[in-house]
């Protein structure tokens, strides 16, 4: 595969170089080893993969646009309603990260520059591991706070903008051309990862977007790390939706450069090994390769063939909260509060727009009305005259209908922005508002501890990738330690020993679980409510509190009888502790007997409360019961009524038909008397 153009005064081809790892590991650009149709292959493929990768973010990205226009409180020109309406906007998610910061930064860099805490693993009968993990946790915080120029103020601005975008790396590696180690920022936007990678150290590719200045750019090719390819002119071609790429080409203009971390089969065996590929991204040019391994990290089988390589991780990935659907960039503030932030927005911005209308009327004016002195328009306290009377005047004039702001906008915006404040865990305790000062060491904890359940999770991650950040720092310092730094910080003679992965391990200085200075200095104040006990260790305990109060040089400040000794001047008095802890077991008791007087009291009384409630719930049921009774009864009657009024009614009409028919049968046998009785009888006829 990487044979050497042939020598023209050769007969013979000249063999292949050597392309094993083993070879290459040491290489400052392999490059150089391989032919320009090899590099254009290598170049092609990793051009392909990032575009993959970089597509696959497409949402994640345009979200990440939002956020941070909304973080920066970027105004655009509106034009509806009108133009240049009210467009405000509410500093919930900066004020939410800028809190983020305030309590994450001084935890995590205190001010006595004490960043790094060594441990020792296993037993450590004599003390000598203790004594090196000192002198590790010593020199790596002189390391990180001098030597590493920009690492402080780089960890400020990751602790500021990870709560708004969610995902932020840094970049811990050995400078070969500076010979120093460095652990720097690196935006989410220039680290491109497939989105459902599942982490850093099983992706497949990780590709850094660097650019680099033409003049740079010269500087990397005489000092041999970069091959001399011609790129051209630099593109200013939008290629990664940069504004900072649209402009005029000149010497400022900058070249776009991929490191991508990934596989590479140089040595035809089957099995890839890995490799960093630097390529231009225009063009696809390969300007550099370099080994991403270590020799110790070549694993070899039986038969003496390369089973595995572990490759060296130069990033680490810090997270404010995974993403809930599991891809690779996780979420911050952006997410969580951007939504409430845009509608906060436009609650604001229409009660203002309200307000002008109130304020500043409009409408009508008809054709027929004159006005002196031109102008339609008043100032405070003008008065214009009109040619018109005011009857002419009134109905000349329309003024638009416009509403005061309302209310219930302006109670559904403080809601809302009380929401995001509980989300963002900027509670009131966080911004100065303390409990009182005579209120109990154990209450304000608690008081605290519930204001950040929310915050301590996010906290304990930084924690979690800080400290592999430091492990990656304390692995480089076993390989490219300088002698004459550790000379210089410790005083004592180098010894590359001291940072042996296989005894000793490191994690930040701070305290996962605490989260400020006042959390930390309420801990130690704690213990002193246990001194009288006689188990703790007097100095221990107030050294614990001269810590937590940040004080300089707190070694200082015993006398010379306790630093040499070490032990307090004035020792308690075993006879005065135990009064003490008798009058606290007295107290303690009286207090107890209190409590359980006031609770039975309290549950007499609400039992009592409950007794009367149900004896008043029983007759107000009674009376409910005894009034339905009643109406019902009352219903019965009337319905009872009714029947018989109506029984009663048909009788009569029946007893009225039956008299009625007995008068006529009256009438008709008088008729047929009075008639018999005119007609004139037989004899008489005659």
């Amino acid at each position: 595969m990487n044979e050497m153009s042939p020598n023209p005064t050769m007969t013979e081809e000249a063999p292949s170089p050597d392309t094993s790892p083993q070879s290459l590991v040491s290489e400052i650009n392999i490059a150089k080893r391989l032919k320009e149709k090899e590099l254009n292959e290598i170049g092609t493929e990793c051009k392909e993969g990032f575009d993959a990768d970089y597509n696959s973010r497409d949402k994640w990205e345009a979200d990440l646009e939002e956020w941070t226009k909304l973080a920066m409180q970027v105004r655009e020109r509106k034009s509806f309603p009108w133009t240049n309406a009210s467009n405000v906007k509410y500093p919930l998610l900066s004020t939410a990260s800028m809190q983020f910061n305030a309590r994450a930064y001084p935890s995590l860099i205190p001010s006595d520059g004490k960043v790094v805490k060594g441990k020792t693993i296993g037993k450590d009968l004599t003390g000598a591991k203790g004594d090196k993990a000192d002198r590790v946790a010593t020199y790596m915080s002189y390391q990180f706070m001098h030597e590493m120029q920009g690492w402080d103020e780089d960890m400020d601005k990751l602790l500021m903008m990870l709560p708004i975008v969610g995902t932020l790396f840094k970049k811990t590696y050995w400078d070969g051309g500076t010979k120093e180690i460095k652990s720097c920022l690196v935006l989410p936007k220039n680290l491109v990862v497939n989105n459902w990678a599942k982490d850093l150290e099983s992706a497949e590719r990780v590709s850094e977007v660097i650019q680099m200045s033409q003049r740079k750019y010269e500087e990397k090719i005489r000092q041999g790390v970069y091959l001399d390819v011609d790129l051209g002119e630099p593109s200013v071609e939008n290629i990664l939706n940069d504004e900072r790429n649209i402009g005029v080409v000149d010497a400022t203009t900058p070249y776009i450069f991929v490191e991508q971390h990934t596989y590479l089969d140089l040595d035809d065996d089957g099995l890839a090994e890995p490799y960093i590929v630097t390529f231009e991204l225009r063009s696809g040019k390969v300007v550099r390769i370099a080994a991403r391994y270590e020799p110790e990290g070549i694993q070899l089988n039986d038969k003496g063939k390369i089973a595995g390589i572990e490759p060296v991780q130069y990033y680490t990935k810090y997270s404010f909260v995974p993403n809930p659907d599991g891809s690779f960039y996780d979420i911050g503030f952006g997410v969580l509060l951007g939504p409430l932030n845009e509608s906060v927005n436009t609650l604001i911005n229409q009660l203002v727009d309200a307000g002008t209308l109130s304020n500043m009327q409009s409408g009508f004016i008809g054709k027929g009305l004159r006005i002196k002195m031109g102008d339609n328009r008043f100032q405070p306290g003008e008065w214009k005259p009109v040619a018109s009377t005011g009857s002419d005047l009134k109905n000349q004039i329309v003024p638009l209908p416009a509403k005061e702001p309302s209310d219930v906008l302006f109670q559904l915006m403080g809601s809302l922005i009380s929401s995001g404040k509980e989300l963002a865990s900027v509670a009131e305790i966080f911004v100065g508002k303390m409990p009182g000062q005579n209120t109990p060491a154990t209450t304000t904890m608690a008081t605290i501890e519930q204001g950040m359940k929310v915050f301590t999770a996010v906290y304990k991650r930084v924690y979690r990738s800080l400290t592999k950040e430091f492990k990656k720092v304390y692995l480089l310092n076993s390989i490219y330690l300088d002698p004459e730094n550790y000379t210089k910080v410790l005083d004592l003679p180098a010894d590359r020993s001291d940072f042996d992965p296989e005894n000793y391990d490191i994690c930040p200085g701070a305290d996962p679980s605490a989260m400020s200075s006042t959390e930390k200095l309420l801990k130690a104040q704690g213990l002193m409510e246990l001194l009288p006990s006689g188990a703790l260790d007097p100095i221990e305990v107030i050294k614990r509190i001269l810590q937590a109060q940040e004080q300089p040089n707190w070694e200082s400040l015993f006398t010379k009888e306790v630093q040499a000794s070490g032990q307090l001047q004035q020792q308690p008095d075993p006879k005065q502790i135990e009064m003490q802890m008798k009058m606290q077991m007295e107290q303690q008791k009286a207090q107890l007997s209190q409590q359980q007087a006031a609770f039975k009291a309290q549950m007499d009384a609400s039992a009592q409360e409950t007794k009367n409630q149900m004896a008043q719930m029983a007759q107000a049921q009674e009376a409910r019961h005894k009034e339905s009774m009643a109406i019902m009864d009352a219903g019965i009657a009337e319905h009872k009524q009714k029947i018989f009024m109506a029984q009663g009614a048909q009788k009569l009409q029946q007893n009225a038909e039956t008299h009625q028919q007995k008068l006529q049968q009256m009438k008709e046998t008088a008729k047929l008397q009075s008639q018999n009785k005119t007609k004139p009888t037989g004899k008489a006829a005659k």
